[in-house]
């Protein structure tokens, strides 16, 4: 069953890849969609096997490395925390593609695209099911391989290809972090084997190190390192600027991509290195930190974003940062039910956004939408529970989980789990304003778009539809279905040593006042938002004006681009057409391949002028050589 989980979606892949063209699109699209369904359905059995049963397993596949006392086998190995991903990862997945059968349906390249898709799941159940660093850190590399193909899906489209450089090379300054993390790993502990990397870190918690000339204590150090890599992959503050130009691929690849598979692998790396982290306060205050500035800088951009899936990534980046500050505290498994809930409504507004980028025939600019609620209702519809979710409205699935970090880090008694709470709680109201800016402009207001007739807005197709209800489900219920299993008072029976507690939080009953602060600020940002974006515009526009440079900060991403732009791309490109015309033309060029041929053509040209016709030319060249060789033969 375990094996089926991790190499259906490979099946899947391999098929649609090298056979599409004879299958045709729709067989491929079919076929895809059934294995991953497959695998959905097996991993919601070892799901609930682990739930009733506390079932542990570790199939092995095949020994990969085998020297002297170092060995790496290629496993699944399922506990717990893995099979909580493999029913996100899978599920996930599975609705992704049945709605890609309607998005994509137009597309020349049906085949390709599901097989790129195929291939993505694959590389991250691979990822979460490993037992070893190194098989990890295949998965971790085969999702950004495919996150490269599939942003860049559309590769006629410039933007499209830059976008997919850009993530490419902005995780690989991540996977350099992590790879070096992991060589520590291996040099130290001598294995790299999950289990035995974790019952040898108590005895080399005290151990320094000298890196780069500086003395480190060698847990933070690997941590830290482990930590840049999380931060590339779950876009995270310096390392977060290709997630916006992602959403330069297929809607399918954003929901993807920002919901299941690549940015929850860095959450994912951080809660099931707990049993390190867990030896290093100050890589966990590190990482408390960056979440909390990630989850308030992401909220910031967002309010003044126009391209409706750039708000969603946005929001991504945001949410991101809540897991991240919530494991920082040391409530990874709130941080992993955060991470569950996420995965139903942040691919459900994803989902939901490619149903009206579809009825509005491609454009995204909220700002060129409205006023077209009566005529996609159900699209309305689900973007409103993905949207009362997100922001954490009472009782759908975000309430329970993002007010859980809140608490917990508030509950954590310290200074950092103080600034945590507080900028959780402010980015809350920033995320529901933005959020139902996002709303109002796309679905009320008056219809501003020139390039469409407000009677031909038509609703999506049903297997666009029926992919998002599903979502919409898991975006109502998972929160309260799931609060007693991951976070309840037994909940470290359900995690057994899947995740390590060392320094538990007590979940006292918080004050009532932080109870309901939340939840009223998400509340009254309803009709806030409503009275700024529809009733009375010109309060925000007068606003704007006079603030006129805070807009363009917010609007520039924090000048993050232009700042990498100043001090990376620019003198890089300089440094390169230096050596380009100095190095490679001036001096390889010139004395390599251009200047021998250039010598052999003007050798040629004089020997030429002996080929003149005339015998006693010949007869002079004859005398020369015999001379030369006479000469030669005489003195050696």
């Amino acid at each position: 069953m375990e094996y089926a989980i991790v190499f259906l979606p490979l099946l899947g892949s391999f098929i649609s890849g090298f056979f599409g063209k004879n299958l045709g699109g729709k067989i491929c699209q079919i076929l895809t969609s059934s294995f991953i369904s497959i695998s959905a359905i097996l991993s919601i059995f070892i799901f609930y096997q682990v739930v009733v049963e506390d079932y542990s397993s570790n199939k092995l596949i095949f020994n990969w490395i085998s020297s002297g006392d170092f060995n790496v086998n290629w496993s699944i190995n399922i506990d717990p925390l893995t099979s909580v991903m493999l029913v996100i990862v899978s599920l996930i997945s599975s609705i992704i593609h049945f709605y890609s059968i309607g998005y994509m349906s137009h597309d020349p390249h049906k085949s390709r695209f599901m097989a790129y898709l195929s291939l993505f799941t694959f590389s991250m159940l691979t990822l979460v099911s490993a037992d070893n660093f190194l098989q990890l850190f295949f998965g971790w590399e085969g999702v950004g391989l495919c996150s490269y193909l599939l942003i860049g899906f559309w590769y006629k489209k410039p933007s499209a290809n830059a976008a997919a450089i850009k993530a490419f090379i902005v995780n690989r300054v991540g996977d350099f972090g992590f790879a070096i993390g992991i060589f520590l790993i291996f040099f130290f502990y001598g294995t790299v084997n999950y289990n035995e990397v974790f019952e040898q870190t108590p005895l080399l918690s005290n151990h320094e190190i000298i890196f780069l000339g500086i003395e480190f204590n060698l847990i933070t150090l690997i941590c830290l390192l482990l930590f840049i890599g999380a931060m590339g992959k779950s876009a995270q503050i310096l390392l977060h600027t290709w997630l916006p130009d992602a959403m330069e691929g297929p809607t399918p690849v954003s929901a993807l991509i920002h919901a299941a598979t690549m940015v929850t692998a860095g959450v994912f790396l951080v809660v099931k290195c707990s049993p390190i982290f867990e030896y290093s306060q100050t890589a966990l205050n590190v990482v408390t930190a960056v979440g909390m500035i990630t989850a308030f800088f992401a909220a910031t951009v967002a309010l003044v974003q126009n391209d409706i899936k750039k708000i969603v990534a946005y929001s991504t980046c945001s949410q991101l940062g809540y897991m991240f500050f919530a494991a920082g505290v040391g409530a990874y498994h709130v941080a992993i039910f955060h991470l569950f809930t996420h995965a139903f409504f942040k691919a459900l507004l994803f989902l939901g956004a490619g149903c009206v980028i579809h009825s509005f025939k491609e454009e995204q600019d909220i700002t060129l939408m409205g006023g077209v609620w009566k005529k996609i209702p159900y699209t309305y519809s689900l973007m409103i529970i993905g949207t009362l979710a997100l922001t954490g409205f009472p009782f759908l699935s975000g309430y329970y989980s993002k007010d859980a970090i809140i608490e917990f880090a508030y509950l954590k008694g310290n200074t950092i789990g103080y600034y945590a709470a507080a900028i959780g709680i402010i980015t809350a109201f920033l995320t529901a304003i933005y959020s139902w800016r996002l709303i109002f402009k796309t679905f009320h207001g008056k219809f501003n778009n020139k390039d469409n007739n407000l009677s031909s807005i038509q609703e999506s197709s049903l297997i666009m539809l029926l992919p998002s209800c599903l979502l919409a489900i898991g975006a109502i219920l998972s929160g309260v279905l799931f609060k007693e299993i991951f976070i309840g008072q037994d909940n470290l029976n359900f995690w057994n040593d899947s995740i390590l507690f060392l320094q538990t939080v007590e979940h006292a009953h918080p004050p009532n006042w932080l109870l309901l602060l939340t939840p009223i600020i998400v509340i009254l940002a309803i009709p806030v938002s409503y009275y700024l974006f529809i009733q009375n515009e010109k309060i925000l526009r007068n606003f704007l004006l006079k603030n006129q440079l805070l807009y363009n900060f917010l609007l520039k991403k924090w000048y993050f681009d232009e700042l990498y732009n100043l001090i990376f791309v620019e003198p890089i490109k300089k440094i390169g057409l230096f050596l380009w015309r100095k190095g490679d033309i001036n001096t390889i060029d010139k004395y390599g391949p251009d200047g021998l041929s250039k010598l052999v053509k003007n050798i040629s040209d004089k020997a030429v002028n002996f080929q003149s016709g005339y015998l006693y030319h010949y007869a002079f060249v004859m005398l020369v050589g015999f001379s030369i060789l006479l000469t030669y033969l005489i003195l050696y």
